[in-house]
């Protein structure tokens, strides 16, 4: 437990509130815009939690960095000299001034426009323009050196760092969400790799719509996204909730996947992946429940708390085209009340040639990207939830959001008392349990518990 900051207890009375609504699976509307909650957020969630920064194959060569965003802190990640991997803040110990002003690049230095203080990629001060005559002699490269993430892990090449010293490791942080991102990275020597810089573009939306319709909101698929049926990119939408696993998490990370050799056919495992690819795979590596996983359920989407998100689809390129499976990850960039940048990367394996990464790439772009036929459905219905809480109306009357799905419903929703992976399972799509469970985790997380394994008192 970690003590409150005075941020969040500017956001108490809502947090309060929070919590009360949540016993009855109901959500006070006024967490999606709100500068006491947001800055509470800032301060409790993304300086403590592990957050995504980048992947290793953005930097794979000394000197690479990429410029990215620890909540609203710009950072540098870099790879030195030693091949070591940092994550530096990226204001000058001087006057604070950005250093870094472009996305990505190789360096050995970072010089400051202002007045010149000059760093290694390691984050060690190692010029001061005029020494002598401006201090008399060197200032401590350490000392007042860039200031440094105090953590900096990774999981199958994908680097997360901390801003809290103290807390679980990245491995205790991601528990089972680990166990599936191995599963979904590392079926093949090399595993996956970046296939271009992230794109990025702004929302009038809150991070937390994105992040819990990820984890697992298989509801909204033969609604919001219905043109994609009627234009043959997508097909069997209104099996979605029926054939969907949902896969809840310690520390509110959740994955929902598909029974697709239910669905289909029984040969159709590993996503659906043409042999030219699989024929690459190392199964070898993975446990009993992994493999049940990836040949028979495979998750489709999912959320690693706070703001990181995958999708795994196989969809055409063009209406009536073969089929392609594409990957992305995401992040919702926290920008302010009810507004957030998603940056989005395509990933291909390793083993992919280049004609090959491209038109994984191009697919990818063409169902989630910025113009991309199912990414254009859902940001425009995440706007709604920012706009109600800015409304004075709905406040005034205490507006709840619903998320008593399920709780009447004749479809079995209890755990699977077959599993044996790690967490919970769940035989069905139906319930809104991935995002209580999220928010659940949220609300612990804003009133000071950074600790791993909370998932018991997160999730019924």
């Amino acid at each position: 437990m970690t003590a409150i900051s005075p941020e969040t207890a500017d956001a108490a009375a809502i947090l309060d509130r929070v919590e009360a609504s949540l016993k009855n699976d109901l959500v006070p509307v006024e967490i999606f815009n709100d500068e006491a909650v947001f800055r509470a957020e800032i301060e409790q969630i993304f300086t403590k939690c592990w957050v995504f920064v980048a992947h290793e194959s953005e930097i794979p060569k000394a000197g690479d960095f990429v410029q990215r965003r620890i909540g609203l802190d710009p950072v540098i990640v870099t790879r030195d000299g030693k091949g070591g991997i940092n994550v530096l803040s990226s204001y000058c110990r001087h006057r604070g001034t950005q250093l870094c002003q472009t996305d990505a690049g190789n360096s050995r230095f970072f010089k400051c426009p202002y007045h010149g203080w000059t760093y290694s990629n390691n984050g060690d001060l190692v010029g001061t323009p005029h020494m002598h005559d401006a201090y008399g002699e060197r200032l401590d490269p350490k000392a007042w050196g860039l200031i440094r993430a105090p953590r900096v892990a990774t999981r199958q090449g994908f680097v997360f760092a901390s801003l809290d010293p103290d807390g679980p490791s990245l491995d205790e942080y991601l528990g089972g969400a680990g166990w599936m991102l191995d599963l979904i990275v590392g079926l093949a020597p090399g595993g996956m790799r970046v296939a271009g810089p992230p794109e990025r573009y702004r929302l009038h939306a809150d991070w937390k719509t994105a992040a819990e319709n990820f984890a697992g909101d298989g509801y909204h698929v033969d609604t919001l996204h219905w043109s994609t049926e009627e234009v043959a990119v997508a097909q069997g939408l209104q099996m979605t909730c029926e054939i969907a696993r949902i896969y809840e998490f310690e520390n509110g990370h959740a994955f929902a996947g598909h029974a697709w050799t239910k669905a289909v056919h029984p040969g159709y495992v590993l996503w659906g992946y043409a042999p030219e690819i699989t024929q690459h795979f190392d199964l070898s590596g993975l446990d009993e429940a992994q493999l049940h996983v990836v040949n028979h359920e495979p998750p489709t989407v999912g959320t690693i708390f706070p703001n990181l998100s995958f999708i795994r689809v196989n969809t055409p390129s063009v209406s009536g085209g073969p089929l392609s499976v594409i990957t992305s990850f995401r992040q919702w960039q926290p920008i302010g009340p009810g507004e957030i940048e998603l940056w989005n990367w395509q990933f291909v394996w390793d083993f992919m040639s280049e004609d090959e990464a491209r038109d994984s790439y191009v697919n990818g772009q063409f169902t989630f990207g910025s113009a991309g036929i199912f990414e254009q459905d859902d940001t425009v219905a995440w706007e709604g939830a920012p706009r109600a809480a800015h409304s004075p109306w709905m406040r005034k009357v205490g507006m709840e959001f619903h998320f008593q799905q399920g709780n009447n419903s004749q479809v079995d929703q209890s755990h699977d008392p077959s599993w044996t992976g790690p967490g919970r399972k769940r035989n069905t799509g139906y319930g809104e349990h991935a995002q209580l469970h999220f928010y659940r985790h949220w609300l612990n997380v804003m009133r000071g518990n950074t600790g791993a394994g909370t998932e018991g008192a997160e999730s019924a």
